[in-house]
């Protein structure tokens, strides 16, 4: 049976004249170009928008920025992967105009250009926004683990530090004692030299100054761990991926078409209070007085967060912390002892009253305690109830009418909250999935953040040409 053959390497063919007719029309690279193009570099900050009076000319910021757009559409980030693809990639060539930068140039513009990139980000959602592609009045925030350019072995926490420090002296003494015992023994029966052994302990020497050195800088700092290789990085917790150093990327996306409104990183492994900056943002970049915003567990333990929010005309839905008691049983969870507004008190799960008792003040947050010491040292379900000799006690803050409103709220709209993860989840899927986008290869918080505008607008740029077609994006850029 025949098969479908290809052409002789050595047949002379014609290949079309322009490169334009290698890219159709319908081509995403085409409005990277348009995109781009529209853009005015000086003003966005971009270091070294105009030519050099002196020297060999240098490259276009634009299309330098062209490049890394690109790049990150098609999961090539590396500086030394751009640099192949603008000698054998058609679209690139196509991109740059056959222009061929090194990597090193490729990387220094990365570099030199931190600032400038974040604002490509946020002028392709002003763009977005003047399309009408935000919808404005509900947005979830999420936030996801990306890795850092720091493995675990150069992250030292105190408890790391104590462990190799006890390592190096253990390893120290057992040396000292072989010099010792090489004193007194044949030459040949000798394991190691003494001038062997000299060098080892002075190497583990150095090993331990360093190391009290780096346990000086923790407890004259605020960190609880140092990152030798990324400063700012940090270890976290990541559900699917276990314990790595990381960066926790938070993202706010609009529910019209799961566009990003905003992003910032941050390295704190948690996300409690971060719900209140990021939802402020959101209003100030959709340009909105009010704003409903959708958030899981992470950003509810923050009451005080979850209050000013609701002060500030932005509506909140989240999921509440699990609560729980020091017995486990969770018929005696604290949700489970109704309050009486009108009363003042507390009705338990066996139908006893807990009256007001007292106030405390737990960082700087009022707490009003209830209590009834008397039967509950009678109640024959004590033990499945507390483990506290004298009794039940429940606290009521003075942030619990909020946190009350919003569980209500939660509990009449239950099918709005349940689109957060259609909206959080594909985005961050898409970008680490899709795009490649799961760790840094840039250090610092200001390179990092960097790299996560590039690759957000890249995300952007693809759902706005999937929703709205190539041509009609470009012709827009045209018009405009």
């Amino acid at each position: 049976m025949p098969y479908i053959t290809g052409e002789d390497r050595d047949q002379m063919i014609m290949f079309p004249a322009v490169i334009d007719e290698y890219i159709s029309e319908e081509n995403e690279v085409r409005v990277v170009d348009a995109f781009v193009e529209t853009l005015n570099i000086e003003e966005l900050g971009f270091v070294r928008f105009t030519a050099a009076d002196r020297g060999r000319p240098g490259f276009r910021s634009k299309d330098m920025l062209k490049l890394y757009i690109y790049g990150f559409l098609n999961r090539v980030r590396s500086s030394r992967k751009l640099e192949k693809e603008c000698v054998r990639n058609v679209e690139v060539m196509w991109l740059l105009k056959k222009l061929s930068p090194d990597y090193k140039t490729i990387a220094d513009f990365r570099r030199d250009n931190s600032k400038a990139l974040k604002n490509v980000f946020k002028q392709f959602n002003i763009i977005c926004r003047q399309w009408d592609l935000f919808g404005k009045e509900v947005v979830a925030v999420d936030g996801s683990k990306f890795k850092a350019s720091n493995s675990k072995k150069n992250n030292f926490s105190d408890k790391k530090l104590t462990r190799q420090l006890k390592y190096i002296n253990e390893k120290t003494d057992e040396y000292m004692k072989m010099l010792d015992e090489n004193d007194s023994e044949e030459s040949d029966n000798r394991k190691l030299s003494a001038d062997e052994i000299k060098v080892r302990i002075n190497q583990l020497n150095e090993r331990k100054a360093k190391y009290e050195d780096m346990r000086k800088r923790l407890e004259s700092s605020e960190n609880n761990e140092i990152s030798t290789v990324d400063a700012d990085s940090r270890m976290m917790y990541s559900n699917n991926n276990g314990v790595d150093i990381s960066y926790n990327v938070q993202a706010t996306v609009d529910m019209k078409h799961n566009l990003v409104a905003d992003i910032e990183v941050i390295n704190n492994p948690s996300d409690s209070g971060q719900l209140l900056p990021m939802a402020e943002r959101a209003k100030k970049i959709l340009a909105v007085d009010e704003l409903t915003v959708l958030a899981d567990k992470g950003y509810s333990n923050n009451h005080k967060d979850l209050v000013e929010c609701e002060n500030k005309n932005i509506t909140v839905y989240a999921a509440m912390q699990e609560k729980r008691t020091t017995t486990g049983d969770a018929c005696y969870s604290s949700d489970k002892f109704k309050y009486d507004d009108k009363t003042d008190k507390f009705i338990c799960p066996q139908g006893k009253e807990l009256s007001y008792w007292r106030i405390r003040k737990v960082n700087e947050i009022n707490y009003r305690d209830y209590a009834n010491f008397n039967e509950c040292g009678i109640c024959p379900q004590k033990a499945n109830c507390t483990t506290s000799k004298k009794g039940r006690t429940i606290c009521r803050s003075e942030f619990t009418p909020t946190i009350e409103a919003i569980e209500k709220r939660m509990r009449v709209n239950p099918g709005l909250y349940k689109k957060r993860q259609m909206m959080n989840e594909p985005v961050f899927g898409t970008i680490k999935r899709a795009m490649g986008f799961t760790y840094f290869l840039t250090r610092g918080f200001e390179k990092v953040g960097a790299e996560s505008a590039l690759a957000f607008c890249a995300y952007n740029m693809r759902r706005v040409i999937n929703i709205m077609g190539t041509k009609e994006i470009i012709r827009r850029f045209q018009a405009a």
